[in-house]
């Protein structure tokens, strides 16, 4: 079973991720699937996303959790029935859960150059320390779109916009983390933020 890296982030918080090795039959068989679960993963087009679902699973199991112990809100949050918090991802061959007592929310993008093409719709704060020249441009580009999703999974409000709400503050590649506000309705949120990168993707997530 790949599970590919463990990250203890405090003592209530856990990161785990999952290299998608496995075929969709091998990741399938072991688990005991919701009715409601398996005709989700049924209903998916693409292998990849069923893998990327199953995967998910296994992580679960991981953290000593089964698919009953998920349910999604109506705005398609998850949440544990033991009350922690759970924040989920996938992306091509990796997915990854964040467990914890605080509410927390996590990102994996694959590193992409057409990043670069769409910056202009989820940045605007952040452009007064990016450079397009910058060697790590893209890289850095890919850590914020990461933090401000992980942000928007943690909040789950509809409306909520990356470029307007969400800011980034500034950061090196090579320190990891950073800090991220969500600025919403006249209210401010501060949020740590942490970020790795491997194998070409890159996992962001953000605590309180």
């Amino acid at each position: 079973m790949p599970l590919y890296k463990t990250i203890s982030v405090n003592s209530q918080t856990t990161v785990k991720i999952w290299k998608i090795e496995e075929s969709y039959t091998d990741l399938l068989q072991p688990l005991e699937l919701k009715p409601q679960s398996l005709d989700r993963v049924l209903d998916m087009k693409s292998e990849l996303h069923q893998r990327g679902f199953l995967s998910v699973r296994h992580l679960l199991h991981a953290f000593g959790y089964t698919d009953q112990d998920l349910y999604y809100d109506e705005n398609g949050k998850p949440h544990l029935n033991d009350g922690k918090h759970i924040s989920i991802t996938h992306s091509f061959t990796f997915s990854g859960v964040i467990i914890s007592d605080a509410e927390v929310g996590i990102d994996i993008e694959k590193q992409r150059d057409k990043i670069g093409v769409i910056a202009h719709k989820f940045i605007d704060y952040e452009y007064n320390y990016l450079s397009a020249t910058e060697d790590d441009y893209i890289n850095k580009l890919t850590v914020i779109w990461g933090i401000k999703e992980s942000l928007y999974k943690l909040f789950a409000t509809p409306g909520m916009l990356f470029k307007e709400h969400f800011l980034v503050i500034p950061f090196m590649m090579k320190d990891g983390n950073t800090v991220a506000w969500i600025d919403y309705k006249n209210k401010k949120y501060r949020y740590n933020t942490a970020f790795l990168e491997f194998e070409g993707f890159t996992c962001a997530y953000v605590i309180p």
